[in-house]
């Protein structure tokens, strides 16, 4: 029932978006930069998920810079090689801008992250990485680093609630791009961050209002909307991720898989012991290098050919490029698995195959 407003006859089951950037005076809201009803109901839904304290920003790049705004001059920073691009472009400008120092690590080698903790200010984490889909030893990691005295944050936009909650295992702060599954129908730029801090969570919210990194009245009411359906359409898309995952592996054009529901992924056991579910993206390393994952994306009809994820229409991209001091495999397609009929997109990828074969 969280996020749903006052309850009581003739009032309306969800509360309505509140259009406004003013209030009249000496009410609970005054200018709408500082707060808002339709905002401040969807942190509450997140917050009865995540177990915290949720803080609502315009958008998921905009939570983790109002996060990263934090630390101080010189502060270190413990991430991983293959963290999320806009972030490592983030992290990359404020090293070059003397702010920040970085410490890239491999994630899933847990005993060389843990080693690598003494000396760094914070630790970030994500949980799946994202395209490779990595599992991190989270809770081993996060409560190495607490031990010393480090906050960890974890960028939980591929996991969602509905399969990871990092607070529960020792996380500082937890932040997703709510534009992805949270929101769910690719219509609005939105973030959140959850902490169990109320000290951190009133911090967050001056550092929102000072920058002006505020969501919009409409976007927060689609992100509760979205939030109202998470589980039902996170157990549709990760099924048929898993079964599509499965075939994808048998395929002759597919030299590898990326996914942990497969039994042959190295962090198949991990994500059984650390996610309630194994996540709707899937990615895979198309035989003929990046020409025929190009033509591939390019040539599928029930598939989407876009960039992003989480909504309930698929997605398919070719992905390329440097993944910090790696680089990505030149064939690597990254699938958004959505809700439609797993024949319907599996049919659409065997024919996309045959043209290319």
């Amino acid at each position: 029932m969280a996020g749903r407003g006052p309850a009581g006859t003739g009032q309306p089951l969800n509360l309505p978006p509140v259009f406004a950037s003013a209030f009249h005076a000496n009410g609970s809201h005054g200018y709408a930069r500082e707060g808002n009803p339709t905002w401040e109901a969807f942190e509450e839904a997140i917050g009865a998920l995540e177990g915290g304290h949720a803080i609502a920003f315009s958008s998921g790049m905009a939570s983790i810079a109002v996060a990263l705004e934090e630390l101080p001059i010189g502060a270190r920073v413990l991430a991983p090689h293959g963290a999320y691009f806009e972030l490592r472009r983030l992290l990359a400008d404020r090293v070059a801008a003397g702010r920040l120092e970085v410490r890239a690590v491999n994630a899933t080698d847990t005993d060389t992250v843990v080693a690598a903790l003494d000396g760094v200010d914070l630790v970030w984490l994500e949980t799946l990485t994202n395209p490779m889909l990595d599992v991190a030893e989270l809770d081993v990691i996060v409560n190495a680093a607490k031990r010393r005295g480090i906050p960890s944050i974890v960028d939980a936009t591929l996991a969602t609630p509905a399969l990871q909650r990092p607070l529960e295992l020792g996380a500082d702060l937890v932040v997703h791009s709510a534009s992805k599954y949270i929101g769910g129908h690719s219509d609005l730029l939105l973030g959140v961050a959850a902490t169990s801090d109320p000290s951190r969570a009133r911090r967050l919210r001056r550092a929102r209002t000072a920058l002006g990194a505020v969501p919009g009245p409409m976007e927060a009411f689609l992100g509760l909307r979205g939030l109202r359906t998470l589980p039902l359409r996170m157990e549709r898309a990760c099924g048929t991720a898993l079964e599509l995952a499965r075939r994808l592996e048998r395929h002759p054009l597919v030299a590898r898989v990326h996914y942990p529901g497969l039994e042959s992924d190295p962090d198949h056991d991990r994500a059984l012991r650390l996610l309630e579910g194994f996540g709707a993206v899937v990615a895979c390393e198309v035989r003929g290098g990046p020409e025929c994952a190009a033509a591939l994306c390019a040539s599928v009809r029930v598939w989407t050919h876009a960039t992003s994820l989480g909504g309930v229409e698929s997605l398919i991209e070719h992905h390329f490029g440097p993944a910090g001091s790696e680089r990505l495999p030149v064939g690597l397609i990254r699938m958004s698995v959505g809700c439609e009929d797993p024949e319907d997109l599996w049919d659409d990828l065997e024919d996309a195959f045959n043209r290319l074969a």
